[in-house]
C-alpha cells in the first residue's frame, strides 16, 4: 500500500513545478531542425545540440509499482541492441510508427500499440522473444556474483556488433543509420505511402570511400539537411540525403588516431572505450560542427560548401584534462542559444574523477580569464564531479551530459563494488546487467548551473540516494523533472527527480531485467509518456503528464 504522503507530496510538488518550470522557460530552447521528422523524438539525444532536454511535459506520479499485467506498462520485444526510437511524423492516416534500429535487424511499430508493423532482418537468423524471456528469467533469477557473472555470455550475444548504435530520422520518414563503413537508409517500401503500415525497404547504402578511415562513431543532421557523421579517427563527413556528394575533413591529430586506437586495444582497453573519437557531434544551426576526441575539444565549421578546421573560420581546438588517459565518453551537449544568452558547449572530460567544462563556442569574451585548472582560455568553466563524496577515488559516465536551460546534469555510472575475478576492461559493462543488485548499483546524481550574469560553473545540487544505473536521462522542461531508470532494493525502477530541487519526485518500481535499459536513452512520446528502449526489448509506461491519483485500494 503507498504511503498517504505521496499524494500529498505530489501537490506540493506541482507547486513548485509552476514557478521553477517558469523560469527554465524564460532560456531560449534549442532550435528545432526543419530536416529532422517533426516529433518528439527525431534522434537518439532528442535535438541536434544533444541536449537530451524537451519541452513536453511528462508524468509527475505517484510512486507505484508498474504491473504489465494490469496494463501500467506496454513492452514488445525487440531482439539484441536497440539503443533507442525514432517516432515519424504523422502518416497521411493520422497515424505514426516508431522506427528502432538494433543488432539483428531494423524495425517499426504501430505508435499506438507498439505492435510490430515490420521487420528488416540484418542477419540470417532473428532472436525470438522466447528466447529473449530465458535470459530476462535467468537475471531475474540470480544476484550478487551470480548475476554479475552470468550476464558475461548476454553482453557478447547484445553489445556486439553495434556499429549502427547511431542513427537518425529525417522530415521525409528515412531513417539513417551509421553502420561501420558505411551510411544506410531505410524507408518505406511505398514511395508515398497512405498508411503507417508499410514494410521497411533499405532505400540506399553509401559506402566512405577508401581515404576516410576509421569506423562511423555518430551521427546528426545539420541545419540545411544533409547529413552530419563522424568516425573515430576523426573523420568528418558532411553527406547529401540522396547520397549524390559529400565532403569530409580529419580533426587536427586525426592522423595518428588509427594508431591510438590499435594501441589501446592491445593494452586491453575494451573496443571502443579508448577511441580517439567515440561520441556523436553536435551541431548549431549556423554549421558549427562540436566534437571531443582524445584530449582535445574540436569545433569545425561548415559554410554551406565546405568544411573548415582553420581559426579564420571560426573553427577552435581546445585541450581538455585526461588524468584517466581514456579521453571524455560524452557526446557534446550544447548550452545557449538567445542572442543575449552565454552560447557553450558541455562535456564531462577524461580526469579519473570528471569534471564538467564548458568551452565558449563563439568568440571569447574580451578580457577573459579561464578557471583554476583549466587547459585553454576557451575553457569557460571547469567543475569536479563528485555526487557530494569530496573522498571519492574514481567517477566516470559514459553518457551525453543533459542540459536544460542553463542546468546541466551527469550521472554516476561506476559500480558500487566489482566483484572479484572481474575482467579490468569490462567494469562499466558491470552495471549493464547486474547494476541493479545492491552490491553494484551506481549511486548518485549530480546537477550543476551555469551563470549567465557572472559567468561562473557552480553545483546546484546533488541526489545521491537515487540511482541513474546506465540509462541517458531526459529533462523535461515543462515538468521541471528528469526521468531516468534506476534500482532500489534489487529491482529495477524508473526514477523523476526535481530539476530544481533535486528531490525524488515519484518511483515507479519495474522489477524485472526486462525493463533494464542497457545504456539507452529516456523519451517521452508525443502523449508525454516515458519511453525507452531496453536490453531486448520497447517499454512504455501509461501514465499520462500531471499528477494522477493513487492506484486504486491504496
Amino acid at each position: 500500500m503507498l504511503d498517504s504522503s505521496f499524494l500529498r507530496n505530489s501537490l506540493v510538488v506541482v507547486s513548485a513545478t509552476m514557478v521553477s518550470a517558469a523560469v527554465l522557460a524564460s532560456s531560449v530552447p534549442p532550435p528545432a531542425n526543419p530536416f529532422f521528422a517533426d516529433s518528439n523524438v527525431p534522434i537518439g539525444h532528442g535535438n541536434s545540440a544533444q541536449t537530451d532536454s524537451i519541452n513536453v511535459a511528462g508524468p509527475a506520479g505517484p510512486t507505484e509499482i508498474i504491473l504489465p499485467q494490469t496494463g501500467d506498462v506496454t513492452y514488445q520485444h525487440l531482439g539484441p541492441g536497440h539503443f533507442g526510437i525514432a517516432i515519424s511524423p504523422v502518416y497521411p492516416n493520422g497515424k505514426r510508427a516508431i522506427w528502432s534500429n538494433g543488432g539483428d535487424r531494423i524495425s517499426k511499430l504501430d505508435y499506438d500499440s507498439l505492435t510490430v508493423i515490420s521487420e528488416y532482418a540484418l542477419k540470417p537468423s532473428l532472436q525470438t522473444s522466447a528466447e529473449a524471456d530465458a535470459d530476462i528469467a535467468m537475471l531475474d533469477s540470480l544476484s550478487g556474483s551470480d548475476l554479475a557473472f552470468g550476464s558475461i555470455p548476454l553482453a557478447a550475444q547484445y553489445l556486439t556488433g553495434l556499429a549502427g548504435v547511431y542513427y537518425l530520422l529525417d522530415s521525409n520518414n528515412t531513417l539513417f543509420v551509421g553502420a561501420s563503413d558505411s551510411i544506410i537508409a531505410y524507408g518505406d517500401v511505398d514511395d508515398a505511402p497512405t498508411d503507417h503500415n508499410s514494410a521497411i525497404t533499405k532505400t540506399g547504402e553509401w559506402f566512405k570511400p577508401a581515404g576516410i578511415g576509421g569506423t562511423f562513431a555518430g551521427a546528426n543532421l545539420m541545419f540545411d539537411g544533409r547529413i552530419c557523421m563522424v568516425t573515430n579517427e576523426g573523420w568528418i563527413v558532411i553527406l547529401e540525403r540522396d547520397f549524390s556528394s559529400y565532403k569530409a575533413i580529419q580533426l587536427p591529430g586525426g592522423e595518428d588516431a588509427a594508431a591510438h586506437n590499435q594501441m589501446m586495444l592491445d593494452n586491453g582497453v575494451r573496443p571502443g572505450a579508448g577511441d580517439w573519437v567515440r561520441n556523436a557531434p553536435a551541431v548549431d544551426k549556423n554549421g558549427g560542427i562540436y566534437v571531443p576526441s582524445f584530449e582535445t575539444m574540436h569545433k569545425v565549421v561548415w559554410d554551406g560548401t565546405n568544411l573548415s578546421i582553420g581559426e579564420a573560420d571560426g573553427a577552435w581546438h581546445a585541450p581538455y584534462s585526461n588524468t584517466s588517459g581514456l579521453g571524455s565518453g560524452a557526446t557534446a551537449s550544447l548550452l545557449g542559444y538567445g542572442p543575449d544568452e552565454d552560447h557553450l558547449v558541455v562535456i564531462t572530460d577524461g580526469d579519473t574523477v570528471m569534471n564538467v567544462e564548458t568551452f565558449w563556442r563563439g568568440n571569447i569574451p574580451a578580457g577573459w580569464t579561464a578557471p583554476t585548472g583549466a587547459l585553454s582560455n576557451r575553457t569557460a568553466g571547469k567543475i569536479r564531479v563528485d555526487m557530494g563524496d569530496p573522498n571519492i577515488a574514481a567517477i566516470q559516465s559514459q553518457q551525453s551530459v543533459v542540459v536544460g536551460g542553463t542546468g546541466i546534469l551527469v550521472v554516476n555510472n561506476e559500480p558500487a563494488s566489482i566483484p572479484n575475478g572481474w575482467p579490468a576492461a569490462a567494469t562499466t559493462l558491470l552495471v549493464g546487467y547486474a547494476g541493479n543488485d545492491p552490491l553494484f548499483k551506481p549511486s548518485g546524481v549530480q546537477k550543476f548551473n551555469w551563470d549567465m550574469v557572472n559567468d561562473t560553473l557552480t553545483e546546484d545540487w546533488v541526489n545521491s540516494e537515487v540511482s541513474s544505473v546506465n540509462a541517458v536521462p531526459i529533462v523535461s522542461t515543462a515538468s521541471d523533472i528528469v526521468y531516468t531508470v534506476g534500482a532500489r532494493n534489487g529491482n529495477w525502477t524508473v526514477e523523476a527527480v526535481d530539476w530544481t530541487t533535486g528531490d525524488s519526485v515519484f518511483t515507479y518500481t519495474t522489477i524485472s531485467a526486462r525493463y533494464n535499459t542497457l545504456f539507452s536513452g529516456m523519451n517521452l512520446d508525443q502523449d508525454g509518456r516515458i519511453i525507452h528502449t531496453t536490453a531486448f526489448g520497447i517499454a512504455r509506461y501509461e501514465r499520462l503528464p500531471g499528477v494522477t491519483s493513487p492506484p486504486p485500494g491504496c
